[in-house]
């Protein structure tokens, strides 16, 4: 394996490592807190605290995608 060869698997490896990240944090942050709110009678739950906090995993997780994007613009050819 050459360096070039080698220093492209490091870069897909790191840029799938920041996909993934962002799946995981949707799963988290987004679906499973909507899914408990929409399932579960909790006292107290407030639907403005899910909703926020939905957004900002989003915006969390759009920013990890990103980043995964800006990561695989290093491959060398």
């Amino acid at each position: 394996m050459t360096v070039d060869e080698n220093h492209n698997e490091r870069v897909k490896l790191f840029g799938t490592l920041l996909n993934t990240m962002a799946s995981s944090s949707f799963t988290i942050g987004v679906i499973a807190p909507i899914a408990a709110a929409l399932f579960y009678q909790t006292p107290g739950l407030q639907p403005l605290k899910v909703l926020l906090g939905a957004v900002i995993w989003t915006i969390i997780i759009g920013l990890l995608h990103l980043s995964a994007q800006s990561v695989l613009k290093g491959l060398l050819k």
